[in-house]
């Protein structure tokens, strides 16, 4: 069952669905990024104020990214935050590191972190330079506002030698990616089993 909603949620975007977009005087051409590319380049601060890049955040077969929109006001990415704690040790056993990114300031993702007991990796984007890299920001969000700069909810699968491995994502923002099938789409990963999917 699980390999069936993997299959059902996972999109490895194409190209062709890379469309340009207005937001107030902001253009976004960045391209969607596709399985097989290289990721591009890396840089995020820590729920602790460091600056990291990939090779900081990477296990052994790559890093998990998790895109979510507010662990300060969303609802949505809060209760996601907090099933994925329950998958941390499973990921780390086929290799892979757990990362949530928000455009929250760091010390919002740090308390979020203390209160829950939450012990993976946190990163700040509050400028959504990687959100925009990766091609997640929702730009049907009004310039200025509060919102502004938010990404769509996606899982970023990025191998140990900085290529997409795959994609999770959701067509509405409510419904995210079942949380048990993280580690398993990891596995699958590192079995080069993904193409039979």
């Amino acid at each position: 069952m699980v390999r069936t909603l993997l299959a059902v949620s996972v999109l490895i975007l194409s190209s062709a669905a890379a469309m340009a977009h207005n937001h107030g005087d902001q253009a976004d051409a960045t391209p969607i990024i596709e399985a097989g590319t290289m990721a591009p380049e890396f840089s995020a601060v820590t729920a602790a104020g460091q600056d990291v890049g990939f090779a900081d955040i990477s296990g052994v077969n790559g890093a998990v990214v998790v895109f979510s929109r507010s662990l300060d006001w969303c609802p949505f990415c809060k209760a996601q935050a907090i099933e994925l704690e329950g998958v941390k040790a499973d990921l780390e056993a086929v290799g892979w590191s757990l990362n949530l990114i928000t455009y929250d300031a760091p010390d919002t993702l740090a308390e979020f972190a203390s209160d829950e007991a939450l012990t993976y990796t946190f990163l700040s984007d509050t400028e959504s330079v990687m959100i925009d890299a990766f091609g997640l920001r929702n730009m049907d969000v009004k310039a200025g506002s509060r919102f502004d700069g938010i990404p769509h909810p996606a899982i970023v699968f990025i191998s140990a030698d900085g290529k997409i491995a795959g994609i999770q994502k959701e067509d509405g923002y409510r419904d995210r990616p079942p949380t048990e099938g993280v580690p398993v789409f990891a596995a699958q990963i590192n079995q080069g089993a993904l193409a039979a999917e």
